[in-house]
């Protein structure tokens, strides 16, 4: 079994990101920012930008750790984690703030977040330590300050200081748990916890929006409050004046707003047009009023760029209580811990695959449960809640880890498919070509060979554009390594659900040589792509 590990066994290799392909209506204008430092020739893909009091820019990536271009300079400064314990704890950045006092705050896409208070030559960080397995994703620009008082927004509620980390105040929702992390103080007050923007409106409540809806969180005449509000002004994310010129972070670098091409834009060989599935959709295993999209930055096969070990399944991110439903009917055979006490519950559906190697029987599993709805044996139907989401055994935040096998007969003995000693399941295969995509999306998968027609193990595939969810932003796609499986009757080496219909220039490099293929995505279609050198 595969699940996302702690970041204390981030990889050291540098991640490669979209390519840089900057064009403006303004050349003369475009040059008041100098490109971003690029080693690769790929560019990088810009999460956050913003300017502190002082006129230094900040720029978080994906993968690439903090630029920052001091107010007369003309190069950027590169920040980025080491072994230290004061350098940045992660390279995903996605969220600044600045204080009146010089203080700089940064937020990370998984792995917590941090405070300089000299520039940024040294850091303070809050990560799994001191916050337990919740709290790790900050929100997109999820950090505001005013006067002393700091706020950070998570996934799993949100956190108030007023002496730069001395002491915190926790909110949540009452679904689960008051999660209190480093707080010493925790106030069950939101509607929902898990939080996707927010800032502070003319009353100085702090404006949250939440998976659920709109809030507004203040001091009340008897305590702190949370009231739904119907709607939530914010400033446009990502994105800073340079020179009276309004530019964005784009996954190709820094680039002017008005320049709104794709990033790769020439591909001189098609993709196979949009096919139905030759399976059919089994539903999604967490109801669409939460958040039933898939963690971008995690999928099957992948390693997020090289910074964890190879992923047996796909996430969904939700708070601690959020039912977890069945994607088909079949019969619970296994309903408890698995490994590190993971609570997980394994079903065993009623269709029988025909494959060319013979019938196969389909299991899937659910693991990091904080509770269980069903027993072994009992028979479930598809969307029945079999579970609450949680954060049991190895696990960094709270969220459903779904797989798919797919097992030959007779297929009865579950420890093929849950064994707490085996980490890397034989039977696995990529949940996102199974489980039905999202309403009006469809599906890009394909196969990436080297010229001696062998399968590239964590190849990289740019050009894919998807915004949502952006607390998890999608950089690139990868393909599977040698712990991961293809679809019995597809044998793709990746495969990316939930794409918006349109054309696509896909890219990748086999062999330090570029390749490139027009994709068009339909709605409920899946587009095969090949790239062969």
């Amino acid at each position: 079994m595969n699940y996302r590990c702690r970041p204390g066994a981030i990889a050291a290799a540098a991640l490669l990101v979209a390519p840089l392909l900057v064009t403006s209506p303004d050349p003369l204008r475009a040059q008041a920012l100098p490109p971003l430092p690029d080693s690769t020739g790929f560019g990088l893909h810009v999460l956050a930008v913003a300017r502190d009091p002082g006129g230094a820019l900040w720029v978080g990536t994906y993968g690439q750790g903090i630029f920052r271009r001091p107010p007369q300079g003309t190069a950027w400064e590169r920040i980025r984690h080491d072994t230290t314990a004061t350098s940045i704890s992660w390279d995903f950045v996605h969220a600044f703030a600045f204080g009146t006092r010089g203080q700089v705050w940064y937020g990370t896409v998984g792995n917590g977040w941090g405070l300089s208070t000299d520039g940024g030559q040294t850091w303070t960080n809050w990560t799994f330590s001191q916050l337990g397995p919740e709290w790790q994703y900050v929100a997109p620009d999820g950090i505001v300050t005013h006067g002393d008082t700091t706020w950070v927004a998570t996934a799993d509620g949100v956190l108030m200081t007023t002496d730069d980390g001395q002491h915190w105040t926790a909110f949540t929702d009452r679904t689960g748990p008051a999660a209190r992390g480093p707080a010493d103080t925790a106030f069950a007050v939101l509607g929902n916890e898990y939080i996707r923007r927010i800032g502070l409106d003319r009353r100085r409540g702090l404006l949250l929006t939440t998976l659920k809806g709109n809030e507004r969180l203040e001091m009340g005449l008897t305590g702190w409050i949370a009231d739904p509000v119907p709607s939530a002004a914010f400033a446009p994310r990502n994105r800073i004046l340079v020179g009276g010129v309004p530019w964005r972070g784009s996954p190709c670098g820094l680039r002017p707003v008005a320049d709104t091409l794709p990033c790769l834009r020439r591909a001189p060989r098609a993709a196979e047009a949009p096919r139905f599935p030759k399976t059919n959709w089994f539903r999604r295993p967490i109801d669409r009023t939460n958040n039933a999209q898939i963690d971008q930055t995690y999928r099957y096969g992948s390693t997020m760029g090289g910074n964890f070990q190879q992923h047996q399944g796909v996430e969904f991110n939700n708070p601690d209580g959020t039912p977890v439903l069945a994607i088909a009917g079949g019969r619970v055979m296994y309903a408890g811990p698995a490994e590190q006490g993971a609570l997980t519950v394994a079903i065993r559906h009623d269709s029988i695959l025909t494959t060319p190697e013979g019938p196969r029987r389909i299991f899937s599993v659910y693991y990091h449960n904080s509770a269980l709805r069903v027993r072994v044996g009992e028979r479930v139907e598809a969307g029945q809640t079999i579970a609450l989401v949680g954060n049991t055994g190895r696990a960094t935040n709270d969220h459903l880890h779904l797989e798919v096998h797919v097992v030959p007969l007779p297929g009865d003995d579950i420890s093929q498919v849950v064994d707490s000693l085996q980490r890397f399941p034989a039977f696995t295969t990529n949940p996102e070509l199974w489980i039905e995509p999202l309403t009006g999306t469809g599906l890009v998968a394909g196969q990436v060979f080297d010229s001696a027609g062998h399968p590239v193990p964590q190849a990289r595939i740019y050009g894919l554009v998807k915004l949502e969810p952006a607390e998890t932003p999608f950089s690139f796609a990868e393909t599977y390594g040698d712990k991961a499986h293809g679809h019995p009757l597809y044998g793709e080496h990746f495969a990316v659900s939930d794409v918006l219909p349109g054309t696509y220039v896909l890219g990748v490099e086999v062999g330090g040589r570029k390749l490139f293929r027009r994709a068009t995505v339909e709605a409920g279609k899946l587009t095969w792509v090949v790239f062969r050198p």
